[in-house]
């Protein structure tokens, strides 16, 4: 089963289904479509019935809550446009740097950018009204996984404030059409600007919390070994969508096309260098963002002589972060959070 994926959609595994677009066709939309978007499960995807979908607020609020999606529906619809990106996005990087043992070799591709549509998490948790030792905020779904000789939903959680931010949304529909169920339908929370696995799919139970959530996905997966620290923000990245690894293009002039994007501030300028990071070109953005959450596509056009050549590229956020430029110091145990400058080969002829 593809769940209505395009015929040119990468299947990194088919039970749990997880996959990927072509890394190229990610720059040819600023919107990706849906059945072009990457998938990153757990589990099998549960089939659930919107009519009868529910929604449970409980721990540290004042007044607990059961409400359904035509409660959800009578508070103040809002939109935002949000790059969601998988912790392991860009691991084939490190395994190329050592062995990461039980990780999916996810490549540049495991990102895509939509519109989602929903309400605010934050009109729900008031309406509920957090007590005041409330400072974290655990999404559960309604997957089955099962880790450590026990089955439960996949989970996490982000601190409060990131749930009272007005851009992190409980979420019904995505790129204008009904949320579906591979991508989390009939309702997940989209946590912009952080590693995917936050953005809890087949959302049933929002529970408010003095510490983070304990679901394994928070306490154990999704963190950065050795040193154990949970994830949370994305930092900058860009990467090189076209041309591809390996390709062949006569020699004069080539069109470089990517990516973008950063969980803190917004990304403020690309650069692209074709001499082995020497000297360096400013990307031209291909449009304006939606939202400060939006990836930035670009372009730049460079000078490429005969034989083999290493394109490289790294962005910048408005605050002055960048990209590391080796992948070497990154290399972590569970190959996440890999935004090391991005390298591609290729082979220029006479």
């Amino acid at each position: 089963m593809n769940f209505g994926k395009d015929a040119a959609f990468a299947a990194v595994t088919e039970v749990p289904f997880n996959g990927h677009p072509p890394l190229e066709a990610l720059a040819q939309a600023h919107l990706t479509p849906i059945d072009l978007f990457f998938v990153r499960n757990h589990g099998d995807v549960p089939l659930l019935n919107p009519a009868t979908h529910g929604l449970s607020i409980e721990g540290l609020v004042e007044h607990p809550r059961s409400l359904n999606l035509h409660d959800l529906a009578a508070l103040e619809p809002v939109e935002i446009t949000a790059a969601l990106q998988c912790a392991g996005n860009r691991r084939d990087e490190l395994l190329a740097v050592a062995p990461i043992p039980g990780e999916l070799p996810w490549t540049a591709a495991a990102i895509s950018n939509a519109v989602w549509g929903g309400v605010r998490l934050r009109d729900v948790l008031m309406h509920c009204g957090p007590l005041a030792d409330a400072a974290h905020v655990a999404f559960t779904g309604l997957d089955s996984v099962s880790r450590e000789g026990q089955t439960f939903g996949f989970g996490g959680s982000i601190p409060l404030a990131k749930a009272l931010d007005p851009d992190t949304l409980l979420v019904t529909h995505m790129n204008g059409e009904p949320l579906s169920p591979v991508h989390g339908g009939p309702l997940r929370v989209v946590v912009p600007g952080y590693l995917g696995a936050r953005s809890v799919k087949w959302l049933s139970t929002i529970t408010v919390l003095a510490e983070p959530s304990t679901n394994y996905f928070q306490q154990k997966a999704y963190r950065m070994l050795p040193d154990g620290a949970m994830l949370g923000e994305n930092a900058p990245n860009s990467v090189i969508c076209w041309p591809s690894k390996d390709s062949q293009h006569p020699a004069g002039t080539l069109s470089v096309l990517g990516y973008a994007l950063s969980g803190g501030d917004p990304i403020e300028r690309v650069e692209v260098s074709a001499d082995d990071g020497r000297t360096w070109q400013p990307a031209q953005f291909l449009d304006e963002p939606a939202s400060r959450w939006a990836w930035r596509l670009w372009s730049v056009t460079v000078e490429v002589r005969p034989g083999e050549q290493q394109l490289i590229a790294r962005a910048f956020d408005a605050a002055g972060r960048t990209q590391p430029r080796d992948t070497g110091p990154l290399w972590n145990l569970k190959g996440y959070a890999n935004n090391a400058w991005h390298r591609v080969h290729v082979k220029i002829q006479d």
